[in-house]
């Protein structure tokens, strides 16, 4: 009598795989495209940097922009395909901020805290999570002056609204030493010059260097994260703007070629942080993902 060749291991588990699959019975935490694709990760910190009115290709690969290209691409992720969704600055911030313009439609001056619409501070601390920013140039913690010296009000969209205290706004010396005692998620604000919008890309790219250089570095071995993106293109280029992701969590040298905008990147804020809700379009938004490690 002739008897079957006992199924190798590999053979039996590669067959309870097909099964498991077809009955939708996928471990816990898993799926197919789970296994390929990993998940968003879960940063003890993440840290937004704002930059202003500068398109792709002045500065992806630009020379004048070392810090950026040559730490932060090389040892991060780009975006090649990310956008503003208008003109001028001030929409855009609160765009990204609670995923609506909420009617903003120029750089004006905007009445303070008349907004209650959910935003993604009000969302963090609702769910009892840490918010903060930092602003280059604010006159002191929480004032809501509109423009001094080269500090614009224009580019805080948080004094909009009232379900933001205002007295998480500080000065860009407030700017932890010690990042374990960063927030959940912060966002840090270089005044006119410092951001590129006054001054040329090498100030900016400098001052990013010197102020979250150390932040950055930190974030790569700490469970953390630096976004660096800018509010608008130059109005030449069809509003594609440079965002890059840089942290322990990131491929080094990855880059993904999908399509973001702010609200995109706000609705991966939101997961990031783990918060349950979504503000405004980031509802009906997408992560970013083929970065992650």
């Amino acid at each position: 009598m002739a008897f079957a060749r006992p199924r190798t291991l590999t053979a039996l588990a590669t067959g309870l795989g097909l099964v498991a699959g077809s009955l939708g019975l996928w471990a816990a935490g898993g799926s197919a495209a789970a296994d390929t694709v990993p998940a968003l990760p879960a940063p003890d910190h993440v840290v937004v940097v704002m930059l202003e009115n500068h398109a792709y290709s002045q500065v992806i690969g630009s020379s004048s922009a070392p810090y950026i290209n040559k730490t932060l691409v090389a040892g991060g992720a780009k975006l090649t395909q990310s956008y503003g969704l208008t003109h001028p600055s001030q929409p855009n911030y609160y765009m990204l901020f609670s995923g609506s313009s909420q009617g903003v439609t120029d750089d004006s001056c905007v009445d303070v805290g008349a907004l209650q619409e959910p935003n993604l501070a009000s969302e963090l601390l609702a769910a009892g999570q840490s918010w903060a920013s930092y602003n280059e140039g604010l006159p002191a913690q929480g004032a809501t002056d509109c423009r001094v010296g080269d500090y614009a009000q224009k580019h805080n969209p948080w004094f909009g609204f009232g379900n933001v205290p205002t007295d998480s706004a500080f000065g860009m010396d407030a700017f932890p030493s010690d990042f374990s005692t960063l927030p959940k998620v912060s966002f840090v604000v270089p005044d006119l010059c410092n951001d590129m919008h006054d001054c040329s890309v090498g100030t900016g790219d400098a001052w990013l260097k010197s102020n979250l250089g150390a932040y950055a570095d930190w974030a790569k071995t700490h469970n953390s994260l630096l976004v660096v993106t800018f509010d608008e293109d130059n109005r030449l280029a069809g509003n594609r703007i440079p965002t890059v992701l840089y942290g322990e969590h990131v491929t080094p040298g990855s880059s993904s070629s999908a399509t973001y905008n702010h609200y995109d990147v706000l609705r991966t804020l939101e997961d990031l942080a783990g918060l349950s809700s979504h503000a405004g379009n980031a509802a009906s938004a997408t992560d970013i993902t083929g970065i992650w490690n």
